[in-house]
């Protein structure tokens, strides 16, 4: 499979990073802006923190502009999500309902190693004019 797929790899990456960025982004504009059914929180709170976050570094690592370095704040935010909310329901991520905030972290880690990669506006704006 890796023989037939790994052609595409810079392609699903892209793909990776921009469904992960607006599905994070979703969680964001529920606590910032109050939409998707969501409520809107004070920005200065916790969840308005981490609502800033989300959309915003969302939105970044979508598009693919300091993908790495949102990733990366965002990772964190999902790891103190985790042991903030999730880890005082059990040690196990399914018996807690925290699995969504450790596959958030190690993909937002994950893309902080890589960055913004080949197919993303960072690398747009940074092509060589000719």
């Amino acid at each position: 499979m890796e023989r037939y797929l790994g052609r595409y790899s810079e392609v699903i990456y892209c793909l990776m990073r921009l469904m992960v960025g607006l599905a994070f982004a979703e969680h964001g504009a529920q606590k910032v802006l109050g939409l998707l059914g969501g409520q809107k929180m004070p920005l200065g709170s916790l969840p308005g923190v981490a609502g800033i976050i989300e959309l915003v570094g969302g939105l970044l690592i979508a598009i693919g502009l300091a993908a790495g370095w949102a990733a990366f704040i965002a990772s964190g935010e999902m790891a103190v999500a985790y042991f903030m909310v999730h880890a005082r329901g059990g040690f196990w991520p399914v018996v807690n309902k925290g699995e969504l905030a450790v596959a958030y972290c190690f993909i937002f880690l994950y893309i902080a190693s890589r960055g913004s990669g080949r197919y993303s506006l960072e690398a747009a704006i940074r092509k060589p004019k000719r």
